[in-house]
């Protein structure tokens, strides 16, 4: 299944790379996150070159709902408590001008880019949102406080963020790829130093930087411990009533609301990777009970890297790797993520600092409540009898009913019924017997 994005617009076309090449820098990754990277160290006069595996966002890229906004749920009062005040704000400023780029960049570009106000809401506990509103106030950010939105639902309350943003992805990727130094079909296979090993040839690089959604390397960095995946479902449904702004449930597995054009995207059904989740049933039986004359005319899927303490993983890759670079976990935010991974990297590669490196350092601590629930999962699908393992780490694979796929509950590798590779940290396909 497309999404609408895929559906409305063809990216342009790269070469797969034929020779062994010499670069400053190689973006392993040809997501949103990877090409701003190449973006920005071309406009910063860096040498570079963007390797994809496959075709340009044909990964998770091309299945966001495209919500650009520093409302990331109810993440402040959560940052607060981990991490203090100081570094709470410095993930809004960081995320504030993130928003601030892409507005500056979409100035120039058709992307169907527009101010949207962004509300976070709970439909049972007031409490909840009240807690974040006084956090906001203490980062001196005004949220306005609502009791009511334009839902055919009830709820408790709301957040409303002003002066938000959304956009049609693709087509602002289309426009910003066009002169990037990017290779297609080019599999980085394996990574010696400053050496990588692709399918197309060697590339030797001072500094890399993987941009692969969940971190292929399990070597460095314990990403395989400090993250797990989350699915969740959206349909496009046109013939409904207009919602003003974009909208998210405060529950990882409630409701997501925004427009595009005259269709409703209507996201949820979120479930852990592997597990027994709403999918796609979910949010058709919504539609049937509050828009009974609405006509879907999308539906698809996405995947989402969800971090330790819900701050993403931006900087270098382990504190034993100096010249290679990570940009992942971005819990369900990856517009503004993306932007903010990209400034990071490029000023670190040019030598510039950062003032939000820090918040995002991949090496701040892994003592997180989620580590222990991470473990305990791997732990149990090591065990589990299965004839079907995950070649990433040798879980046991769980079949998905919904999407014809088997799918690893550790860490989130996904494969079709004919063992073909769909979704990383995997590299390769399911061994047939």
């Amino acid at each position: 299944m497309q999404s609408i994005w895929s559906d409305s617009i063809q990216l342009p076309q790269f070469p797969r790379l034929q020779r062994d090449q010499k670069t400053n820098v190689l973006i392993i990754g040809g997501g949103l996150a990877g090409i701003l990277c190449a973006y920005m160290l071309q406009k910063s006069g860096i040498d570079y070159m963007l390797v994809e595996a496959k075709r340009i966002c044909s990964g998770i890229t091309k299945n966001t709902t495209a919500k650009i906004t520093v409302q990331h749920g109810l993440i402040y009062h959560k940052l607060i408590k981990n991490f203090g005040i100081e570094k709470a704000f410095m993930y809004l400023r960081a995320n504030q001008d993130a928003l601030e780029q892409y507005r500056q960049l979409c100035a120039h570009i058709n992307c169907d880019f527009k101010e949207q106000n962004a509300f976070v809401y709970t439909r049972d506990d007031r409490k909840k949102i009240e807690k974040e509103a006084r956090a906001l106030q203490c980062l001196g950010f005004e949220a306005k406080y609502m009791e009511t939105l334009a839902l055919p639902f009830a709820i408790c309350g709301a957040l409303c963020f002003n002066n938000q943003a959304q956009f049609h992805p693709l087509k602002f990727i289309k426009e910003i790829v066009r002169d990037l130094h990017v290779y297609e079909k080019t599999k980085a296979i394996e990574l010696n130093k400053n050496i990588v090993v692709t399918n197309g040839g060697t590339i030797t690089a001072d500094k890399i930087i993987v941009a692969t959604h969940f971190p292929f390397l399990n070597k460095h960095g314990s990403y395989f411990l400090k993250m797990y995946q989350h699915r969740s479902y959206v349909l496009a449904v046109e013939h409904t009533i207009p919602i003003e702004g974009m909208l998210v449930d405060e529950k990882q597995d409630g409701l997501s609301f925004r427009n595009h054009k005259n269709v409703l995207l209507v996201g949820g059904g979120s479930h852990r990777t592997g597990k027994s989740g709403g999918n796609w049933r979910v949010l058709r039986k919504f539609v049937k009970d509050y828009y009974p004359d609405g006509k879907e005319c999308c539906a698809w899927a996405t995947q989402d890297c969800m971090t330790l303490d819900s701050v993403p993983y931006i900087g270098q890759y382990s504190k034993h790797t100096p010249n290679l670079y990570v940009a992942t976990g971005f819990n369900k935010w990856g517009m503004t993520s993306s932007m903010v991974a990209a400034r990071i990297l490029t000023d670190r590669i040019i030598g510039k600092n950062n003032p939000y490196a820090s918040v995002f350092s991949p090496s701040r601590t892994m003592l997180r409540p989620q580590l222990v629930l991470n473990a305990f999962e791997s732990v149990a699908n090591l065990l589990y009898p299965s004839s079907k393992r995950c070649p990433h780490l040798g879980c046991a694979l769980k079949w998905n009913e919904d999407e014809r796929s088997w799918d690893c509950p550790c860490h989130g590798s996904r494969f079709q019924t004919n063992g073909e590779l769909i979704d990383n940290p995997a590299t390769d396909d399911l061994k047939r017997k």
